[in-house]
């Protein structure tokens, strides 16, 4: 018997059939591996979908900002301009210092027209940007401030301008055999001058002048000498304007303080500035305006003085706070 199962028959049987084996065998680890290779991709596939969508969903821009509507603000961009949305969780922060080394939180009411920013957020379904945070440099919030005020560089430029003319002019009076070369002169300078002119105009009509925006209601607040509290006798009014405020479609409220000019220039502006703070703050605090619907106070110092500060009466007049509701006349329709 042992001889018969150790026949040539029976080996080539037993050769085939361990064959066979390490070929299932060998199949077997092949559609293993494949099936690794297949999960792997696909979670790879989720993962780059995932990080994607997450992309997709922040942005950032940098720009001026040109324009405020009620809680909206417009950056123009290298690409054009971002409608911008703010809202009760938008951080505002002052920036300042190597590598954004000091930052100070701030109000939605130091984002004024002119201003330098950088705004992260997120696009909602109208492609509007909703800011979660908006980025600037204290020394861009102070060259916008002053532009609104009306203390522009420029204008300072043309002052300049307008004494050197003349001074040329009384050498006209000196000089009468150069009269002709002081006259070519002074042709040059008064070019020079109407140029300047023509950009502190194009400058105030951008940051913040009235030409832009439709004025629905007005209320003087005035102050005692040396005062900043507001008088309880103005409330009626403030109440009555933050009401019609609120009927007014993308509605801005501006606030601007002004002073006599009795006294020191820093004391006066301190002043303007500190009767137009608690005016703001009565709006925001008992008229109910968010203040996101209303623009950076003004401290326009004794500027624009509207009667004459060598009596009573007129420092009186001049002691101020000027609110108005402006809506912008692209909303208006007009």
């Amino acid at each position: 018997m042992r001889a018969m199962d150790e026949s040539p028959g029976h080996r080539l049987a037993t050769a085939n059939i361990n064959r066979d084996k390490r070929k299932g065998s060998k199949n077997m680890n092949m559609r293993l591996k494949f099936k690794t290779a297949v999960s792997a991709l696909a979670i790879l596939v989720v993962l780059a979908l995932g990080v994607s969508t997450a992309v997709a969903q922040s942005a950032q821009v940098q720009g001026v900002i040109n324009g405020r509507s009620g809680p909206n603000m417009t950056v123009q961009t290298p690409n054009g301009n971002v409608v911008v949305v703010l809202n009760g969780m938008t951080q505002v922060e002052d920036v300042s210092g190597v590598f954004h080394a000091r930052k100070k939180q701030m109000g939605v009411t130091a984002l004024v027209p002119g201003l330098q920013v950088q705004v992260q957020g997120t696009y909602d379904a109208q492609n509007q940007l909703v800011a979660n945070t908006v980025k600037f440099n204290s020394k861009s919030l102070q060259t916008a401030s002053d532009i609104q005020a009306g203390m522009a560089p420029v204008e300072q430029q043309t002052q300049a301008q307008q004494q050197q003319l003349a001074q040329q002019q009384a050498k006209l009076q000196q000089q009468e055999t150069q009269i002709k070369e002081t006259q070519e002169e002074q042709a040059k300078h008064t070019a020079e001058i109407a140029q300047e002119k023509a950009a502190v105009a194009a400058v105030n009509k951008r940051f913040g002048e009235l030409g832009e925006y439709n004025i629905w209601d007005k209320v003087e607040v005035l102050f005692a000498n040396g005062k900043v509290t507001v008088d309880p006798e103005y409330y009626p009014k403030l109440l009555a304007l933050c009401q019609k405020a609120q009927t007014v479609q993308g509605y801005v409220i501006q606030v601007k303080g002004y002073a006599s000019a009795v006294g020191s220039a820093a004391l006066n502006q301190k002043l303007s500035q500190e009767r137009a703070a608690n005016v703001t703050e009565y709006l925001e605090q008992k008229g109910g305006i968010p203040l996101t619907n209303i623009l950076a106070p003004g401290a326009m110092g004794t500027s624009n003085q509207v009667a004459p500060d060598n009596t009573a009466e007129g420092q009186a007049e001049n002691r101020r706070v000027v609110v108005m509701i402006l809506q912008n006349k692209g909303i208006a329709g007009t």
